[in-house]
């Protein structure tokens, strides 16, 4: 624990503060294979998820998820009375006038970069512990390090664009430069291709030996969701709207020569091949012990005995008294739009079924009872209510749907958000849909994936057509942070319904990406900011 500290402290790269001189440094030395791999691989994966703001792929607030989901049209916090305005925050990050001085946008740089550091730094003392490694060893724990880096830089490239590219460890700040979108797009692509013969091909979702480490299927999804996205990513220029065309892009692909939408078919299909399926019951997947899903492909474990990551946002969404029925605590905060829940069909004879596994709302229940609020009248939350601003009406408190995908675990501690239902990252559900998507962009039919997750639903079937698998994406994903990556790719991110109601301009594509942080650019004067927006 203490050389974990010890790390953390070291490891403030990019935000300006690389470290110059490590051979300066205790060096770290191993007496067995056992002691480096504990130490130097599995150690990382303890910041996968969180337990603190800003921390976290997905679990905590203010971090990764919320940049995701929350500027996003998919959910929304809105301004509750005395609730909820929290410096304009939350309605910034609604209406998309974010700016580079964001707190928690640079804790969330700082979070990744830490990651991204800490794997600079396993790296440097495996090598520098090869003696104890046999080759076998020594490439197997190298590959999963880098992995992990290079899923840490995926999710850097999709949220702020261009930033720098550093794999060493002991690297001056003066070398510290900044790289184009592209560059770490093949990077990333680069460093997945290298590793992947070292990394097993067992499930990452069982209780085992790779239980929440990162395998082939895990990578396999992540090249998919590179390839898929190649048009965004590849683009350095991003705002003029222009994109390259991913059916003329050419990548080798195990030595076949493939455009970015059949590169995404063949990795969607590697995960197929290794036995995921849909749970015949999507609840499963979000179960308090899913940990056994044959969906779930990669996820954060959550024991609230052995593991200190949490999960805020059903905690975040709840009403005070729905917190209280259960036993646990709630804000009343985080809702589904208007626009969102129109998209469900709520109201109407149409309403589709994964409404009822996702979504609380009309009177609530707990265990048969209705949950009453403190003047004794039922609890009633109202979907169609919702705004950006509730205050003064009648529905302030019970305005919007709330999250329920994952079931309630009433035995949580820290108020509701120290549960045992894993945290799902990435599914074979998206998978289906990955794939269907690239085939229709590749000229093809993507019906029988589509409409095989409409069939998990008992909806009907439906046309293939990107609309029709955008609008799947929402109903079968939502509340599951990938929002904001889909809007982006269908070039819809930048002008989004929410957004007609203020003054914006609505050909102004700067804001796909985040600005690079005000507080990075000061310590690091080599970096630039992303067109569009101001220094700080």
């Amino acid at each position: 624990m203490k050389k974990v500290i010890y790390a953390i402290i070291i490891c403030l790269l990019a935000t300006g503060c690389v470290n110059e001189n490590p051979k300066g440094q205790i060096e770290e030395s191993y007496t067995s294979a056992t002691d480096v791999e504990h130490n130097l691989v599995a150690t990382l994966y303890n910041y996968i998820g969180g337990n603190a703001e800003s921390q976290g792929l997905m679990g905590t607030p203010r971090g990764v998820y919320d940049f995701n989901s929350l500027t996003t049209d998919e959910q929304i916090i809105p301004v509750r009375g005395g609730d909820w305005y929290d410096g304009g925050f939350w309605q910034r990050l609604y209406y998309h006038s974010w700016t580079a001085s964001e707190s928690p946008l640079q804790n969330t740089w700082d979070y990744l970069y830490k990651v991204v550091m800490l794997c600079n730094r396993s790296l440097y003392f495996i090598d520098a512990n090869r003696n104890v490694l046999t080759t076998d060893e020594y490439k197997r724990f190298s590959a999963e390090v880098r992995a992990i880096r290079a899923m840490f830089y995926f999710y850097l490239m999709d949220m702020y664009g261009r930033v720098p590219l550093v794999t060493a460890y002991d690297i001056p700040l003066a070398k510290v430069k900044q790289n184009e979108r592209s560059e770490v797009f093949k990077f990333c692509m680069s460093e997945f291709n290298d590793v992947l013969p070292f990394l097993s091909e067992e499930n990452s979702n069982y209780e085992g030996l790779h239980y929440g480490r990162l395998t082939k299927p895990v990578v396999w999804f992540l090249m998919a969701k590179l390839y898929l996205n190649a048009e965004v990513y590849l683009d350095d220029v991003w705002t003029d709207a222009v994109h390259p065309s991913g059916s003329l892009m050419q990548f080798d692909v195990d030595g076949e020569q493939l455009n970015a939408w059949q590169a995404a078919v063949v990795y969607c299909d590697k995960i197929t091949a290794c036995g995921y399926e849909l749970e015949r019951n999507a609840a499963r997947n979000f179960a308090i012990h899913n940990e056994t899903s044959k969906e779930n492909i990669f996820t954060i474990p959550m024991n609230k005995i052995l593991y200190a990551n949490q999960f805020w946002y059903l905690f975040r969404s709840r009403h005070y008294a729905h917190g209280s029925a259960l036993g646990l605590d709630a804000e009343n905060g985080a809702s589904a739009t208007l626009s969102t829940v129109n998209a469900f069909g709520y109201g109407t004879k149409q309403v589709d079924s994964r409404f009822a596994l996702s979504f609380y709302a009309d009177t609530v229940k707990v265990n048969g009872k209705v949950v009453c609020l403190d003047d004794g009248k039922p609890l009633v939350y109202h979907p169609l209510e919702i705004s950006s601003v509730t205050t003064g009406s009648p529905y302030e408190q019970t305005a919007g749907a709330r999250m329920k995908k994952y079931e309630a675990d009433a035995t949580a501690y820290e108020a509701g958000k120290l549960q045992d239902n894993d945290i799902v990252l990435y599914r074979y559900a998206d998978v289906l849909l990955m794939k269907a998507e690239a085939l229709v962009r590749d000229g093809k039919d993507g019906s029988p994936y589509l409409n095989q997750v409409r069939s998990r639903a008992n909806m009907p079937l439906c046309e293939c057509t990107l609309e029709n698998i955008l609008r799947e994406r929402l109903l079968e994903l939502v509340w599951e942070g990938w929002r904001r990556n889909d809007l982006v790719r269908y070039g819809l991110f930048h002008r989004l319904p929410s957004l007609q109601s203020v003054a914006v301009d609505e050909t102004d594509a700067h804001t796909i990406v985040f600005p690079i942080p005000a507080t990075t650019l000061d310590l690091n004067k080599q970096l630039t900011q992303n067109e569009g927006y101001d220094i700080g």
